[in-house]
């Protein structure tokens, strides 16, 4: 690649803590790394659940795939004024899932399941268990059908409600442009790129990312994958990225 990488977008918020890889990068090679999220999660309000003719109370258990979830459904409970029986069962993707679960209820009283894989596919044997229960799970507008193929395969009983939605955050087609390489960490980032920039063209701009899901939306968007993660070797997007970085600064 001909271009020099001097000037990185990472469509992710900020690093939380001071230490971080990104800004070792950043340092050792003199790069300019700005933090922008490309998305963001927005919750349904009362008025826009109530469109889904769904109650809360019908239901006998719930599954969380992700702390988000966790966040809107309380929230949409706290709106609507219910309050959580102590008989509701609660089915978590893991156990960080599960224990975030303390925020809003007292754990050590409640039935909580969660997965040791931190897949759907841990949690079977007690969806086996408990399959007389009526399940409820709350999902973003945009989710993958294979978060209930479990549930499908148990022969379960459950609702998949709406509860929040991934929307796009502005960032103008000037500011991106002004980027010699773009980071991507979800499908919807890729969605939220061509909805601020309806003509990119990626030229010589190089394109990171981490996930297959995310590496399939940027080749199915006739994009050129530059730098990706995990792959074997690579773990994390900061190890993909300084490979990327220490070669194309080597480049003449």
């Amino acid at each position: 690649m001909a271009l020099k990488v001097k000037k990185v977008l990472v469509s992710q918020p900020a690093p939380a803590i001071e230490r971080s890889p990104y800004y070792d990068i950043a340092e050792k090679y003199r790069l300019q790394l700005d933090f922008r999220p490309f998305i963001r999660v927005e919750g349904l309000d009362a008025k826009e659940f109530r469109q889904q003719r769904l109650n809360i109370q019908d239901y006998t258990a719930v599954v969380f795939t992700a702390k988000t979830a966790i966040d809107h459904f309380f929230a949409l409970c706290e709106e609507f004024r219910v309050a959580m029986p102590e008989t509701m069962k609660y089915f978590c993707i893991s156990e960080a899932v599960a224990l975030y679960l303390q925020k809003y209820i007292v754990y050590r009283k409640r039935k909580v399941f969660f997965s040791t894989t931190g897949k759907m596919a841990g949690l079977s044997a007690a969806l086996a268990k408990h399959n007389k229960e009526k399940f409820i799970v709350p999902v973003s507008d945009v989710h993958t059908e294979d978060l209930t193929a479990v549930l499908d395969d148990k022969n379960i009983d459950y609702t998949k409600a709406i509860m929040y939605r991934t929307v796009s955050n502005d960032i103008t087609e000037e500011e991106i442009l002004t980027y010699d390489m773009l980071v991507f960490f979800s499908p919807s980032g890729i969605i939220s790129l061509f909805k601020n920039v309806p003509h990119f063209k990626q030229e010589e701009r190089a394109i990171g990312c981490f996930g297959a899901s995310t590496a399939k939306a940027v080749r199915d968007a006739g994009l050129r994958l530059d730098c990706e993660a995990p792959l074997p070797g690579v773990p994390s997007m900061t190890a993909a990225l300084e490979n990327f970085i220490k070669e194309n600064h080597k480049a003449k």
